[in-house]
């Protein structure tokens, strides 16, 4: 009842359930949220694993801010600088802090491609960029085709209240979740169909939750397509800097230097949130090589300003080359020897994972473990890892993945003793599915045995009684046979 008055009172925007606030990616949140893992006080609680954020490198931006009170205006060094920074800012945001992002970005990159400050449209976050671009590109009920496995908050960013569409493109195992032209064609061609108005195409490069990079030959093909159908390409590059092993990290902005395209359909989503792991503060830019889209977000970005406050520190912080080159480099070898760690302990309990070299998690394959390969199984055997082994991982269903059994575990938001804790509980697990599946391959085999034996039994049985039947039946005959009887029977008698 309160519900539909709810409906009644609230607009359709509020109520409709495009959120995805109840869909397992955020389910397991709450379970982690209701009891959180601790090694002293909850040692039996859920490990966060279903996070993708980076804590390995706080130490470094710590150590920096200690040695920088200036950057701050909450210390005695810094506080003069309090009044400017307090009173109202317009929301083109700092130009110090726009060219320090620009820089960085550009770093991220390899120094391959440079940023202009100008087309940097601040945001809060990447979830506020995401949508910021959708509602400058597209109208309710048009459509972004997105391939999946993908982002699950896509859906939440892109349409919950913007009304764009995301329609899957679905890649498989069967060449790694690759991208292919083929099955963008497809998705391409049955909304058309279907009438549906496409503006797009969205993807996450490097892929969440793949924790893999698109090639040159991948990426030119991607802008070809987008190209011959005039519509927009929307890179979602927050994990640039996450890369920590070859292949190297390509950016759109590479490829649109090697190829002729119109550049108006082009459009950057980036962010602080996974490669500084400054997700708080909630820095989230859009660079489009769009002018209107520049000029439209711009009036946009009002409803979503990143703090004068921050983009003060950040921008001191970010123009210090010594400190960035630092920590881009020690970032990607943190995570380098995180994820094999993480990986190498998966294998220890026959685990495999998609073969990846960058993000904040890794692709882990549990087909083995199902019941069976469908999706309702994979749901009963995520509610056992969530419930019984206490470990918030996300299923593949949640981001959309065709195939069941995958699912994308975080390994960066944690320290190496709660790394070392959550391999124990995937051992213990995995070696109590194996003791379950030989007790079932035993009393299968009993079962086997059993029946082989029944067979055999009946298959005597009845040779033997076929035999029996077979001696009574010559025994009739010869008994009724004419060159049996007697001359003087009754029967021959008759016959003659």
């Amino acid at each position: 009842m309160a519900l539909n008055k709810n409906q009644q009172l609230l607009s359709k925007i509020a109520t409709n359930d495009r959120h995805g606030e109840n869909s397992p990616y955020f389910d397991g949140w709450k379970a982690y949220d209701k009891n959180p893992y601790h090694p002293i006080d909850n040692r039996e609680g859920v490990i966060q694993m279903g996070l993708a954020e980076n804590q390995l490198c706080f130490d470094l931006i710590q150590k920096w801010i200690r040695g920088n009170p200036k950057a701050s205006i909450c210390t005695a060094e810094g506080v003069h600088e309090f009044k400017n920074i307090a009173i109202f800012q317009d929301y083109h945001g700092f130009k110090e802090f726009r060219q320090a992002v620009a820089n960085f970005m550009g770093k991220a990159r390899g120094g391959r491609v440079t940023f202009d400050p100008d087309r940097i449209v601040m945001s809060g976050g990447a979830t506020g960029a995401n949508e910021t671009v959708m509602f400058c590109l597209a109208n309710p009920g048009d459509a972004f085709l997105v391939p999946s496995p993908c982002y699950p908050a896509f859906d939440r960013d892109c349409g919950w209240r913007t009304g764009v569409q995301l329609i899957p493109v679905n890649c498989d195992s069967s060449n790694n979740f690759l991208i292919t032209k083929a099955a963008l064609e497809a998705a391409y061609e049955r909304a058309q169909q279907d009438n549906i108005n496409v503006k797009g195409l969205i993807l996450a490069n490097p892929s969440n939750p793949l924790g893999t990079v698109l090639d040159r030959d991948t990426l030119r093909s991607l802008v070809s397509f987008i190209n011959e159908k005039k519509i927009h390409l929307v890179s979602d590059e927050i994990y640039a800097a996450s890369v920590f092993s070859t292949p190297s990290f390509v950016s759109v902005s590479e490829i649109i230097e090697e190829m002729e395209c119109d550049r108006d359909l082009i459009h950057i989503v980036y962010s602080l949130s996974k490669d500084m792991g400054l997700p708080g503060f909630r820095i989230g830019i859009v660079y489009s090589y769009n002018d209107a889209v520049v000029n439209c977000g711009r009036k946009m970005s009002s409803f979503g300003l990143v703090s004068s406050q921050t983009q003060h520190l950040l921008a001191s912080m970010l123009s210090d080359d010594e400190f960035v080159d630092n920590f881009l480099k020690e970032n990607s070898e943190r995570l380098a020897k995180r994820h094999s760690l993480f990986t190498k302990g998966l294998e220890k309990v026959g685990i495999t994972c998609l073969k990846s070299n960058a993000g904040l998690f890794v692709w882990m394959d549990l087909r083995r473990l199902l019941k069976e390969q469908t999706l309702e199984s994979e749901m009963t055997l995520w509610r056992v890892i969530i419930n019984e082994v206490k470990l918030n991982v996300s299923p593949g269903s949640s981001f959309h993945c065709s195939e069941p059994g995958w699912f994308r575990v975080c390994f960066a938001n944690m320290d190496d003793v709660t790394v070392e804790v959550a391999l124990e509980r995937i051992r213990v697990f995995v070696e109590k599915q194996q003791v379950k599946n030989v007790t079932v391959e035993v009393a299968l085999e009993r079962i086997r045995v059993f029946v082989e034996k029944q067979q055999v039994k009946s298959k005597r049985k009845f040779q033997s009684n076929l035999k029996l039947s077979f001696t009574s039946r010559k025994y009739d005959e010869s008994v009724m046979s004419p060159h049996m009887m007697s001359p003087r029977s009754p029967l021959v008698q008759a016959r003659t």
